[in-house]
């Protein structure tokens, strides 16, 4: 049974593999064709554009792994039929359940490969992308935005740790491919909602530890009405404002955070997700999907058991002819639903306020009772 599980592991591997090469190099040609209107601006060449489209590669690599897994064990598996093999295993007394064993033993390999692309190389890759063209280009992320980037913030006692005692909301006019704030205006409030004070600043740059060091500031505090006063009457003594080289700003606002305001969820880490969400939920903004992200993200490399699991009924499947070919594209238009039906329900369960995890999980859950369902028709005929 070893030896016929590193046949299996050895010809599914392969023919993944080519399976997914052929798409990287499908899904680069069209990208690079959408990044050449952009060569030609500020410093943008020919050679960013490829190295842009690089780059986007390993979140391809993330997406599309299911995919060419199940193509790539139909394939396997079509072959093993139509030479035989397959009977000859199952009359040599290999049950559909030790044939599933063996996938699944095989599908850890592409799972792991799924985690580790979609937790750390994707997003890390994406992030250098964007910073290089906007770098390379001269632009900055927000200057699409006619008002600048805006995003809310609480105010704590000790930093990042004490109590709250009051919210900021912070107006930045760019940011910078290198993370520096320029035009940036902090509005202070206090529990109640009263201003307490406007901060404007001409750079700001991040300092590490959620601090923020800003430069050419000035600072407009208000004074807000005590418990027995109706008013202020001084207004010389109610508002103050002054001057500074140089401030530090302690927000829970970080690059990483303001990074997440344009990148798209799909392509972030779990990690950060989970940061991000627990940052809008701190300030009673909606997160629910970054929720859907998240769980989404933790799920999807089991969609590569699913997409096995699915490719195994095609073993037990004989045509006279055209079957291999006729398989494989049975299994592009699985594919192709599977991922048709995964953005489906990402987006009814944003609209309809389905539990994140839920959402999440029905997709594969759906394929994964198909594959059942095969799996006992070809057991019954």
């Amino acid at each position: 049974m070893k030896v016929l599980q590193r046949y299996f592991a050895i010809e599914i591997i392969r023919s993944v593999s080519f399976v997914l090469v052929a798409f990287l190099a499908l899904f680069a040609f069209f990208d690079l064709m959408g990044e050449l209107q952009s060569v030609g601006r500020g410093g943008y060449r020919l050679q960013h554009a490829f190295l842009y489209v690089a780059m986007g590669l390993p979140g391809y690599t993330y997406e599309l792994m299911p995919i060419a897994a199940l193509i790539g064990t139909i394939y396997v598996l079509a072959q093993f039929a139509s030479r035989s093999e397959f009977t000859i295993m199952r009359v040599s007394s290999m049950s559909t359940l030790m044939a599933g064993g063996m996938l699944a033993k095989v599908g850890v390999v592409f799972a792991l490969v799924t985690f580790l692309f979609g937790e750390f190389i994707s997003p890390k890759a994406s992030e250098l992308a964007e910073k290089l063209k906007l770098s390379v280009q001269g632009t900055s992320i927000s200057q699409e935005f006619r008002s600048g980037l805006w995003a809310k913030d609480v105010i704590r006692e000790n930093g990042v740790t004490g109590a709250v005692i009051g919210s900021r909301f912070v107006n930045v006019r760019e940011v910078k491919s290198d993370g520096q704030l320029q035009g940036l205006k902090v509005y202070e409030f206090d529990q109640g909602f009263h201003m307490t004070a406007i901060i404007e600043a001409a750079h700001a740059d991040y300092q590490g530890a959620n601090t923020w060091r800003l430069t050419d500031v000035s600072e407009t505090r208000f004074q807000t009405a005590g418990a027995g006063d109706n008013m202020i009457r001084d207004l010389s003594a109610a508002i103050s404002t002054k001057t500074a080289a140089t401030k530090k700003l302690v927000s829970e606002i970080t690059p990483e955070i303001l990074a997440v305001l344009f990148a798209d969820p799909d392509r972030m880490s779990a990690l950060d997700l989970s940061a991000y969400t627990k940052h809008l939920q701190e300030n009673k903004q909606l997160t629910e999907r970054y929720e859907i992200a998240f769980w989404k993200k933790l799920v999807y490399p089991f969609a590569v058991f699913v997409m096995m699991a699915l490719a195994l009924p095609f073993a037990y499947l004989h045509f006279r002819a055209g079957g291999v070919s006729l398989k494989i594209f049975t299994g592009i238009m699985i594919g192709v639903s599977f991922q048709l039906l995964n953005s489906l329900f990402s987006h009814l369960g944003l609209l309809n306020t389905w539990p994140p995890f839920a959402t999440a999980v029905l997709p594969s859950a759906l394929f994964l009772l198909a594959a059942i369902a095969a799996l006992w028709w070809v057991e019954r005929h």
